[in-house]
């Protein structure tokens, strides 16, 4: 049972299981996306029929981890989503969506979304009841967000600071179990390292001073004497 599923999951990671997944095409900065899907997909509190949509992070000051759906041409745009860090072991060549298993004949649930090159991906939050009964069908946790806010994500966004947003961004993130059991989402999903060279926010901007400068005059001294010296060797040769 394990190596079947195991096996599944591998496919639809891929973006191959059934061919949902007919073309995709990336840009750099918003890591816009464009997905082609063949069928029927879910997105936090809404499905979004097979067609062409466009994936990208949302301009929205110095938040990477919000996700915002649009239309093809993006005149339309579906949703605004919290997301959690996601990692892969190795960076693909192709832009990647991995998808929650579901029950036969329903639309095949967004799990996360990476960009080309990256191991870094964001990991879609999902209104509480919908992450309680992904948790089940795959025996793994889901991240969410309190139901009531489902409706916040298909509001028209423009700002940090709209009160949609805000609540959205202040809400308590959870992790539901497949036991039905519900913890810190700090519990579950630890967050990444940061990428290699990247400095942590923790870490101390300049070395601290923790010698005295004693040392440092001692030496400076002893270098002051020695070009005296050397000086009046010098003058003392000359006569």
């Amino acid at each position: 049972m394990n190596s079947k599923r195991t096996k599944l999951t591998l496919l639809v990671s891929l973006g191959i299981l059934g061919g949902l997944i007919q073309s995709a095409t990336a840009d750099a900065w918003d890591q816009k996306t464009t997905f082609t899907f063949s069928g029927p997909v879910e997105i936090p509190g809404q499905v979004l029929s097979a067609g062409t949509y466009v994936f990208k992070l949302a301009d929205l000051g110095s938040q990477r981890n919000i996700v915002q759906v649009f239309s093809e041409d993006q005149r339309h745009l579906y949703g605004t989503f919290l997301a959690i860090p996601d990692q892969r072991l190795r960076p693909a060549g192709k832009p990647i969506i991995t998808f929650d298993e579901r029950a036969a004949g329903s639309p095949e649930a967004v799990k996360a979304w990476f960009y080309p090159g990256d191991t870094y991906g964001h990991q879609f939050v999902y209104p509480k009841p919908r992450a309680l009964a992904l948790a089940k069908a795959n025996n793994t946790p889901v991240a969410s967000m309190p139901a009531e806010l489902a409706a916040n994500t298909m509001q028209p966004t423009t700002s940090m600071t709209q009160p949609h947003v805000v609540a959205m961004r202040q809400a308590p993130l959870k992790a539901e179990k497949p036991t039905e059991e519900e913890v810190e989402i700090a519990e579950v999903f630890v967050a990444p390292d940061p990428p290699q060279g990247a400095q942590s926010d923790s870490s101390p901007a300049r070395l601290p001073t923790t010698g005295s400068p004693l040392p440092f005059v001692g030496l400076l001294g002893l270098v002051s004497l020695a070009i005296a010296g050397g000086m009046k060797f010098v003058l003392v040769r000359g006569r």
